[in-house]
């Protein structure tokens, strides 16, 4: 299942040229073309899902199973001393590119690439309020 106007459906699939690292039926792994660093890594699944929330759970398994493999090679052959597994679901959490895929960026010690947030505080209270409120959608 191909998105005809999706630009990912087309790089995982082969349509357009890319610099795949690893292919196989269901996923293509390549460098990403905008990285945040050396070795950036996407994984793509082949069949056209916008996001981690409307894919089934057997494609969310193989593309974090390839997201792990690829981190473990990427410090074998990069030397690096971290490793960000990233996905964005909605533009509002940052996605861009409404096709399911995993970043898997390698990170050193004192590089630029930053993922910083500014930390809440919960009362215990409103903790396990929305523990509860979650829980009646699990």
């Amino acid at each position: 299942m191909i998105k005809e106007d999706c630009i990912f459906c087309k790089l995982a699939n082969g349509i357009i040229d890319t610099n795949t690292v690893y292919e196989d039926e269901d996923l293509r792994i390549i460098l990403d073309a905008a990285p945040a660093a050396r070795g950036h890594a996407l994984v793509l699944p082949k069949k056209h899902f916008a996001d981690a929330l409307e894919a089934d759970m057997e494609t969310l398994g193989k593309a974090m199973a390839a997201a792990a493999r690829t981190g473990k090679a990427l410090k074998e052959a990069l030397g690096c001393d971290g490793i960000n597994i990233l996905q964005n679901n909605g533009e509002a959490a940052g996605q861009t590119v409404f096709h399911l895929h995993v970043h898997v960026i390698p990170r050193w010690n004192g590089d630029s690439v930053c993922f910083e947030y500014e930390k809440k505080n919960f009362t215990d209270e409103e903790f396990r309020e929305t523990a509860d409120l979650i829980n009646k959608f699990m």
